[in-house]
């Protein structure tokens, strides 16, 4: 990452902790998450850059370390990503060695994607660099409150979810 986006980074993250400790330090919950998760990003993506692996690339590689031989519209689906922006990405991937597209003669309407010898060997490099980054986020924080922050987003994931499972119809909890 060149000095100019290091610095313009730099910049983001001290408006964002301004934002939170000084400014408006009981905002909503949603962006509250939702800053903390760029901040996570940008951590990982910085680690991610001095191996020249993207950020975008990170997102397919996690669900093909764990289920291999997905169809593009699975992968799609399981990265709550577009069609279109996936098999874009899977074309850079396919060139990068990290994956294989293939179809099956049995049914050639699915594309079935493949990690390739270096798309799995990525996986001991990176993996380690995401435990760094959740490692510095989680640093000073007791074992204890860890796990109940762990417990309260679940339970937000979760009531959100039967939420999105209603239509946007499920009532607030009284």
């Amino acid at each position: 990452m060149s000095k100019a986006a290091q610095d313009r980074e730099a910049e983001i993250a001290r408006r964002v902790l301004r934002h939170w400790h000084e400014a408006v330090p009981n905002d909503r919950m949603a962006h509250l998450v939702k800053d903390t998760m760029r901040a996570f990003d940008r951590s990982l993506r910085a680690r991610l850059a001095r191996h020249e692996v993207q950020m975008g690339h990170w997102v397919y590689l996690r669900i093909l370390w764990e289920r291999d031989g997905l169809t593009k519209r699975e992968l799609s689906v399981e990265a709550g990503v577009a069609e279109p922006t996936t098999f874009i990405a899977l074309r850079a991937m396919e060139s990068l060695g990290y994956v294989t597209l293939e179809q099956r003669a049995d049914n050639r309407k699915n594309v079935y994607v493949f990690l390739t010898a270096r798309g799995r060997k990525l996986k001991e490099l990176l993996v380690p660099l995401a435990e760094e980054v959740n490692a510095i986020a989680l640093h000073g924080i007791p074992e204890g409150e860890a796990a109940a922050a762990r417990r309260a987003l679940l339970t937000m994931l979760d009531n959100l979810s039967r939420d999105e499972a209603a239509g946007g119809e499920a009532p607030a909890p009284g």
